[in-house]
């Protein structure tokens, strides 16, 4: 299949294209830099956000559009967000209006908001962060663009992302960066709220296994659908990577809309995985 990969070189998208590329489908690349895409990847220099209504022809045609492209993913409160959400939905309804036939999306579960347990398709959104409402209102908008049309539409919702920790913004990160400064401590929230947690590459693969079929439609949970404190997770990332730190827990309050436990339902990604 030919499958253009929107955001590839970003901290997931990097890892969907190798993944794609190693199972021997064609990818189309698109970014604003490639210094971390595999070669075997076609690079686009098309500015997907330019609102061009040829965009479908001038991206080659794909089968398959994985759309990942997203500013400021780690600062779910930053106003690009609902600033940015235009030029997503433009660029998608020109996408499906030029013969986009399979659509996959991004999404996240701050879209759910507070939520206690799991996750799945028919749980209602309530967001409590720009990146939440501007993800939930792009999903909405796509169920509605894509009812009457021929383009089969998933929207893969991901969790709490490890791995290749370098090159992402999350606490894991965080942590890293103050052990090399030479920290012996560093301040924590109470560490007792229980995540999702999965992966970059197993991430990889379910959203990729996701977009290259169409029998399993709608909202899909990419997940490992195992709740685990998020001290745990956190103590065992010090211990594997031997780190001279140690975590100074009830520094930092616990976020209102970090709820104490939630995970995803497996069901639908499992079907898939099975096929």
């Amino acid at each position: 299949m030919k499958i253009l990969v929107t955001g590839a070189n970003g901290y997931i998208g990097r890892h969907i294209v190798k993944y794609l590329l190693d199972h021997d489908h064609e990818v189309i690349a698109a970014d604003l830099r490639y210094d971390n895409v595999d070669e075997r990847a076609k690079r686009s220099h098309e500015n997907i956000f330019s609102g061009d209504k040829d965009i479908y022809n001038k991206l080659g045609q794909p089968d398959v559009c994985i759309h990942l492209a997203w500013r400021d993913g780690f600062n779910h409160g930053s106003d690009a967000h609902i600033m940015d959400l235009p030029k997503h939905y433009e660029f998608l309804k020109n996408m499906i209006q030029g013969g986009l036939k399979r659509l996959d999306v991004m999404g996240t579960m701050h879209e759910v908001g507070y939520h206690e347990g799991a996750i799945d398709e028919t749980t209602p959104c309530n967001p409590m962060s720009m990146y939440g409402i501007a993800k939930n209102a792009l999903r909405e908008m796509l169920l509605v663009l894509t009812k009457n049309s021929d383009c089969k539409l998933t929207w893969t919702r991901a969790y709490y992302i490890l791995g290749d920790d370098e090159g992402n913004h999350s606490i894991f990160t965080k942590i890293l960066e103050a052990a090399k400064e030479g920290k012996t401590t560093f301040p924590f929230n109470s560490g007792k709220n229980q995540y999702d947690f999965i992966s970059v590459t197993e991430l990889a693969k379910q959203i990729s296994e996701v977009s290259i079929q169409d029998e399993v439609l709608g909202t899909i949970n990419v997940c490992s659908g195992k709740p685990v404190a998020l001290k745990d997770k956190v103590e065992e990332f010090i211990k594997e990577r031997h780190l001279n730190i140690s975590l100074d827990y009830g520094k930092f309050p616990d976020r209102p809309y970090d709820s104490p436990i939630v995970y995803g339902d497996v069901s639908k990604i499992q079907k898939i995985l099975k096929k």
